[in-house]
């Protein structure tokens, strides 16, 4: 009889056992195949997204938009002092917004231009529009690519005043493509022009 009652025991307990799992299962719910396995996708987006941008990526999300608009005022502003400066001859001004290699080519072209006796007159009417394209990160360094669409009255004269190049009295319409770099870790607020393009 001892044995009876306790295989019967075994059976009940089995039976409550039983009750339990199915009552869990149905309050808990059970894990659907189309669901997110886990956070391990989430987690590898992040890692590919930080390769992306230390491989010299485009990451325009660098900047907010209110970071962006801050960022094109200072570029107008170097864009037009540059300019400016450049036909003037101002290499103090040139050296303090241009990155190393561009200041050499920029003072290559002051010294030829001197010993020729050759006159620069460049007046900015005005930059119509001004938009970054990219923003690209690589290693330390920041490089912001801005579209400059410019309203300008340029030309050149010789040593005897003569228009060489240009006409003083047209303004045309010039596109560039300046490129802006600045080091991440820098305190220095200063982006420097270190690459130029234009159509």
């Amino acid at each position: 009889m001892t044995f009876n009652f306790e295989y019967i025991d075994l059976i009940l307990m089995a039976m409550i056992v039983g009750f339990i799992f199915l009552r869990l299962r149905n309050v808990l719910g059970k894990k659907n195949s189309s669901e997110p396995k886990t956070n391990r996708f989430r987690n590898a987006q992040n890692i590919s997204v930080n390769e992306y941008q230390k491989s010299g990526k485009i990451v325009n999300n660098v900047f907010d938009e209110k970071s962006k608009k801050h960022f094109i005022e200072g570029a107008k502003l170097s864009y037009e002092t540059i300019i400016t400066s450049f036909a003037k001859g101002d290499k103090a001004t040139l050296k303090t917004l241009l990155g190393a290699k561009m200041f050499q080519e920029f003072n290559g072209y002051i010294d030829s231009r001197d010993s020729k006796k050759i006159k620069s007159e460049t007046t900015l009417i005005g930059i119509k529009s001004a938009n970054i394209r990219d923003i690209v990160k690589e290693d330390n360094l920041y490089k912001v690519t801005v579209n400059f669409v410019s309203e300008i009255i340029t030309c050149l004269r010789d040593k005897n005043n003569k228009v060489i190049e240009g006409d003083p009295d047209s303004i045309k319409t010039v596109k560039d493509e300046w490129k802006f770099s600045k080091n991440m870790w820098s305190h220095n607020p200063t982006w420097y022009l270190i690459e130029t393009a234009n159509d």
